[in-house]
């Protein structure tokens, strides 16, 4: 005697195989999230001299997994004269790029983060650190 599946067995398998690729999928993001914040938190950044940096210009990245920024830093008779963002890869953070006026503004790199965007500041903020750090030979944060 030969046992056959029914379509109501068969649709319950199906239903219940996707709910597991869907706890998966969703364990796995939350997981992602999880290790980007704690990244993010855990950041920080070191007093960087920025008036003993020789003139050039130098390009740094950060990267936390949803946010990414890679920046060019222009340093000139050592003061910060330019900061190109070259990429920013952001969730909601876009406001978070006038963190680079500040940067200038102030001449150091640890400024007060945008309100609302606090995590792609900080991203960015480390890539001029970044940056900065290469000249050096030291690299913080890679």
């Amino acid at each position: 005697m030969k046992s056959q599946l029914s379509p109501k067995r068969i649709l319950l398998s199906i239903a219940v195989l996707l709910f597991l690729i869907g706890m998966t999928v969703t364990a796995v993001y939350l997981k992602s999230v999880a290790d980007y914040k704690r990244a993010v938190k855990e950041t920080t950044f070191s007093g960087i001299d920025i008036s003993a940096i020789p003139d050039g210009v130098y390009v740094g990245e950060y990267d936390v997994n949803f946010i990414y920024a890679k920046v060019e830093v222009t340093v000139l008779n050592g003061a910060l004269t330019d900061i190109a963002i070259l990429e920013h890869k952001n969730e909601r953070g876009q406001s978070a790029e006038t963190v680079i006026d500040r940067i200038l503004a102030e001449q150091q790199i640890d400024v007060d983060a945008v309100s609302g965007a606090t995590n792609s500041s900080t991203v960015l903020k480390k890539a001029v650190e970044n940056a900065l750090s290469r000249v050096s030979g030291t690299i913080f944060g890679v």
